[in-house]
């Protein structure tokens, strides 16, 4: 009886070749997102420790990924990490607000005074509409989406720029502006006004009237910085950070 034989996998090829790669997920990122999330929203307070065996149980994974994930977010600035104490949420001082919002504040004019000249006039109209979905959709957003979306309002100026290493310096911002904004935004009551607040700025770029500009955008952001400051004691201490729900 004749015996039918099947036909040789080509020499290139391999059991391998038949699968597809699979993606696993980047578990440390993932842990990562969580916790920055719970440190920006106030979920976890300034000098509030972050207790990695509770962690990995919330989450259902190992401690590894939680330490490696703390690990990342202290390369950002908002951990911090001393031997046999394991990492905590940094402590934000009055001095260190008042010289970040100094170096913003520069970044940011400059970057307005640029985009006078260099946006296009889709380009600037575009931030308006970005301004009227902000004040639009404020009372469907929570807290973080609001802060996300002012922070994208001003990284898109600086982007307008056309100076990508303003952009890049401003980007390397973004984390602590974020926190300080994520801090303070329940202090200017409602969210609606607060959006309300970026329409000067681009009223005066539309018109590219470079002094307007510096004035809108200078008294918004002063006024930024007095809100992130009333979070401080006369002192110069922050004021009690609300309890922690995560850790």
């Amino acid at each position: 009886m004749a015996t039918t034989r099947l036909p040789a996998a080509p020499p290139d090829q391999g059991l391998g070749a038949a699968f597809s790669s699979i993606s696993m997920p980047d578990l440390v990122g993932v842990v990562e997102a969580q916790l920055r999330q719970a440190i920006l929203s106030g979920r976890i307070g300034p000098g509030e420790r972050i207790v990695e065996a509770e962690l990995a149980r919330q989450m259902a994974v190992s401690r590894a990924p939680v330490r490696e994930a703390a690990r990342r977010l202290e390369s950002l600035g908002l951990l911090v990490s001393r031997p046999r104490h394991g990492f905590t949420v940094r402590d934000i001082t009055l001095t260190q607000v008042n010289d970040l919002y100094q170096v913003r504040r520069t970044l940011e004019l400059m970057a307005a005074e640029l985009a006078c000249q260099a946006a296009s006039d889709a380009e600037l109209a575009a931030l308006m509409d970005q301004v009227d979905a902000m004040v639009s959709r404020t009372p469907q957003m929570d807290q973080a989406e609001r802060v996300v979306t002012d922070l994208a309002f001003h990284q898109q100026i600086c982007a307008l720029s056309g100076n990508a290493y303003l952009l890049r310096l401003f980007s390397n911002m973004n984390t602590e502006v974020r926190l300080f904004l994520a801090l303070s935004e329940d202090s200017y009551g409602d969210p609606a006004s607060l959006a309300e607040t970026h329409r000067p700025i681009v009223s005066a770029l539309l018109r590219r009237d470079a002094p307007a500009v510096r004035q809108a955008l200078g008294h918004h952001l002063d006024d930024a910085l007095l809100h992130v400051r009333s979070l401080f004691t006369p002192a110069g201490t922050p004021a009690a950070a609300p309890r922690s729900r995560t850790a």
